[in-house]
């Protein structure tokens, strides 16, 4: 692959994950990760986005770790995922429209197999990142004060950045 050929993929990549995790900011996915993959790859050819990776990373990061922060959240968060599965499983199988659904038949699970298979992978990427978050961060508050002390350098070096 030629320089130009392999830059164009990159920078194609990059552009679709930004979108994506900004997307999945709103919808089932982890929208932070796919936003800071998207800004890894734009930051090899802008130089806007190498300025926001880091911030992006700890920023993700911080909330992983308070993810798993409590029990409490880990099962919150372990449900969610399971149920987001759940539910992806229900759009796979597509049963008809129960006699209780007060609209058109149309409006019952929209969307098809892809939406449910989306929501399927979500909820697998979800639990890798909770495993992930716990086996980095839960009961290790030096690894929390670490990543603490990174958000307060790359919050002094963006200002320093800005004068």
């Amino acid at each position: 692959m030629t320089g130009a050929a392999k830059r164009i993929v990159l920078e194609t990549l990059g552009w679709v994950l930004l979108l994506v995790g900004i997307a999945a900011i709103f919808l089932p996915g982890p929208g932070l990760l796919g936003i800071f993959a998207g800004l890894a790859l734009l930051s090899q050819q802008y130089d806007w986005a190498e300025r926001r990776v880091e911030p992006v990373r700890i920023r993700a990061l911080r909330g992983a770790a308070e993810g798993v922060e409590t029990w409490p959240r880990i099962v919150a968060s372990v449900l969610g995922a399971l149920l987001l599965m759940a539910f992806g499983v229900l759009w796979i199988l597509s049963p008809p429209a129960p006699g209780w659904w007060p609209l058109d038949d149309s409006w019952w699970l929209p969307g098809g197999i892809w939406t449910g298979v989306t929501q399927v992978v979500s909820g697998i990427i979800a639990l890798a990142l909770i495993v992930y978050s716990y086996r980095r961060f839960h009961g290790k508050p030096e690894a929390v004060e670490a990543l603490e002390r990174s958000r307060s350098t790359a919050d002094a070096e963006s200002h320093a950045r800005m004068r």
